[in-house]
């Protein structure tokens, strides 16, 4: 049986969470044919980085890329607003998609090699990046999967009650990114000086990031403001492009640039979409989250922490589950409320917000002592229809088991 990992993207942050199950998968020795795809050299750079040597040596790397002229021709043109290239990958390696039985992936686009190029044959199992709350994560697409691997009931529920999905297609995994963080402390770029580190860390989408409203004025406000260190890492894709463009609903912004006097603040680290963005070494690392609608702050909560939200948008978010993590923290509209927004958030952490962040925790991730990658080998396993039992597992997962 041949299974296939596809890393289809601009950016390197879908890696980790699908990539642990491949290597766990090819520990287990169940005599599959495991394939990792990659689509461009940062991809192919970030896989072989966390392999454990066992890309190349028990799982196989194909690199995928524009084969016909008018691909290239397309992805010239129109990359530079649109995903072009991650689009016109699927019909150019339809060969190497026909090959396989079973596909993992993080992202949604797969499923246009069933509904456009007729590859009925091929079980596509969804793997999900991150455990947040926004509506696109519960669309009528989240249903279209062979099999949903979850971080945890919250999005078993939703995807049951919003999507319609078959309970029998999904299986709670916990999060195999968790599998990844280092035993130690993280490396920062901050000095340790006692100074509280913010993260701020706004989403990319124009309709509801605060970036576009808002970030500068953020910004601003932390150069004037230099008792408090910032650490400005925005989602990856932010940056990535001259203009963003949004599918879910469709709007068009530009991000723009940063400018000299907040690259020049001693007390503001930025990173617009460096492997560290993607590492969790700054959600590990901040004593405090300021962010919109990012599923990482699901990944700071993994210690809880003072949070704070901006509304710039002034949604309706209360009872509105795609805003339930705004329940972590006091919620601003504006930045001139930073300030009491974070002085409350940190007094008031233990009593009001620490155990809301715990249940908000639990019911998101379903962690346990065994890691969560092999819980979500056992899964693909199970639904190929292979005996788990004949795994072949290495000494530190039998002793996480």
């Amino acid at each position: 049986m041949r299974i296939g990992f596809l890393f289809n993207h601009d950016q390197i942050h879908q890696v980790a969470h699908s990539l642990p199950i491949a290597l766990a998968l090819a520990r287990a020795d169940l005599g599959l044919e495991i394939v990792v795809a990659t689509t461009n050299r940062r991809m192919t750079a970030e896989v072989v980085r966390l392999g454990e040597g066992l890309v190349g040596h028990g799982v196989d790397l194909v690199e995928l890329g524009l084969k016909r002229r008018t691909s290239q021709v397309l992805a010239a043109t129109a990359e530079a607003v649109l995903p072009a290239t991650k689009l016109l990958v699927y019909g150019d390696n339809l060969d190497v998609f026909r090959s396989l039985d079973i596909l993992v992936v993080a992202e949604k686009t797969s499923l246009i090699l069933k509904t456009r190029y007729g590859l009925d044959h091929l079980k596509i199992i969804h793997t999900r990046h991150g455990a947040g709350d926004r509506a696109i994560g519960f669309d009528k697409a989240s249903a279209g999967f062979d099999h949903v691997l979850v971080s945890g009931r919250k999005i078993r529920d939703r995807l049951v009650s919003e999507t319609g999905l078959d309970p029998r297609k999904i299986s709670v995994v916990g999060y195999p990114k968790f599998d990844l963080l280092p035993r130690g402390r993280t490396t920062h770029p901050l000095i340790d000086d006692g100074r509280p580190v913010v993260l701020y860390n706004p989403h990319v989408s124009p309709h509801l990031s605060s970036w576009y409203e808002a970030g500068r004025q953020v910004l601003d406000w932390f150069v004037e403001h230099d008792d408090h260190h910032l650490i400005f890492a925005p989602h990856v894709m932010l940056f990535e492009r001259p203009f963003v463009v949004t599918i879910d609903k469709l709007r068009l912004d530009r991000a723009g640039r940063i400018e000299e006097r907040y690259l020049r603040a001693p007390n503001i680290h930025i990173d617009l979409g460096s492997r560290a963005s993607t590492t969790m070494a700054y959600t590990q690392r901040a004593d405090i989250y300021l962010g919109d609608v990012s599923s990482q702050v699901y990944e700071f909560l993994l210690k809880p922490r003072p949070c704070v939200f901006l509304n710039t948008h002034r949604h309706a978010w209360r009872d509105d589950a795609n805003f339930g993590h705004w329940r972590a923290g006091p919620v601003i509209e504006t930045p001139d409320q930073l300030g009491a927004a974070l002085a409350s958030a940190r007094s008031e952490h233990e009593t009001r917000w620490r155990p809301v962040q715990q249940a908000m925790f639990a019911e998101s991730f379903d962690l346990t002592d065994e890691p969560s990658a092999v819980r979500a080998a056992r899964a693909v396993a199970r639904f190929a229809g292979l005996d788990w039992s004949m795994a072949a597992l290495s000494e530190p997962e039998r002793a996480h088991g």
